[in-house]
């Protein structure tokens, strides 16, 4: 009996562990188009702000999104694909298989921050980079690789499925934002 009880938990990880390699594998970074066409859509809201929801502005959320997908781009076409060694991560499988990134719960890293005051031309500069990103990223060998301070070592389809869960994390923010 005791030994079923263990036998579900591990049968359940081992499922979520194929899921998400499945899931990761038929990644494509053309998902992450229409999220940037809703980015686009929401540049003219950039200066609405909700302190109930965030403490950034839209702005500032839709500059950020945009920076993590160009430096991730560029972390990764700068990567070593030999160096990529796969790793078994709860908390990445739990994030990226339920899409899904709390509220509040971490800090961005200075490089995707966004500045002080934040231009709207640099705002489209940065979306046209991340449309080129999202074409260089198809070109990529499966093996790029970033290493991210909570998921571990993400190779390229697992960066792309982070970056469109990302992404869709803070236009969900923007989303509040606007609705209140």
């Amino acid at each position: 009996m005791k030994r079923r009880i263990l036998l579900v938990p591990l049968a359940i990880i081992i499922f979520l562990f194929i899921l998400i390699k499945v899931q990761m594998n038929a990644s494509n970074p053309e998902v992450l188009l229409p999220q940037l066409s809703e980015i686009e859509r929401n540049i003219e809201y950039r200066d609405v702000k909700n302190s109930t929801v965030s403490k950034a502005d839209v702005a500032w959320h839709l500059d950020h999104i945009l920076k993590t997908i160009n430096r991730l781009t560029e972390t990764l076409e700068s990567s070593d694909p030999e160096v990529y060694e796969s790793s078994f991560n709860v908390p990445r499988i739990m994030s990226l298989t339920a899409g899904f990134i709390p509220r509040g719960k971490a800090e961005s890293p200075q490089s995707v921050r966004p500045p002080e005051i934040i231009v709207t031309d640099d705002i489209l500069k940065q979306l046209l980079e991340a449309r080129k990103s999202i074409d260089k990223l198809q070109s990529f060998d499966a093996n790029v690789n970033f290493d991210h301070p909570v998921f571990g070592m993400l190779d390229k389809a697992q960066t792309i499925r982070f970056l469109e869960v990302h992404t869709n994390h803070h236009l969900k923010i923007v989303a509040d934002i606007l609705e209140e």
